[in-house]
């Protein structure tokens, strides 16, 4: 699918992401990596008192997901892209925490694609992280990618 085509698809659901698992292991990686050691998302005795009753994925570890999720999806890819980019969002919203053990999955919807210059286009995606079992999603955010092809 060209660009020019994807932009027809504009307010349309575009695909979802396979179920991936946040293990604890995940979450402490990303603890490494960032030096947020919060006990919440690293220490399973102390959250267990909390209102989550365990250790709890960081949002920002839920957002890093994105990518992954994107490239494990039903996703319809842009023909000719020689490089995108993540230009930034507009809005994210942490809605419902992801324990530690819970599959989540990503969907995306199309909310703008417009050609910025020739060669470079403009991507703004609803994208909606569910949580599997959960009636309200992990994250929902607006996320803008910049396309050259």
């Amino acid at each position: 699918m060209t660009p020019q085509e994807m932009s027809t698809k504009v307010g349309q659901s575009l695909g979802s992401s396979e179920w991936v698992e946040i293990t604890q292991e995940r979450i402490n990686q990303f603890a490494d990596a960032t030096g947020d050691h919060q006990f919440i998302h690293v220490n399973e005795e102390m959250a267990k008192m909390t209102p989550f009753g365990g250790t709890i994925a960081h949002g920002f570890l839920t957002l890093s997901m994105i990518p992954y999720l994107s490239q494990n999806s039903d996703l319809p890819r842009p023909e000719g892209v020689r490089m995108g980019l993540n230009y930034g969002g507009n809005k994210t919203r942490f809605i419902n925490p992801v324990r530690a053990g819970k599959r989540i999955r990503g969907h995306w919807k199309l909310l703008e694609m417009t050609e910025k210059r020739p060669g470079q286009w403009q991507q703004t995606v609803e994208i909606t992280i569910e949580i599997e079992g959960e009636d309200k999603p992990a994250l929902v955010c607006e996320w803008i990618t910049q396309l050259f092809v």
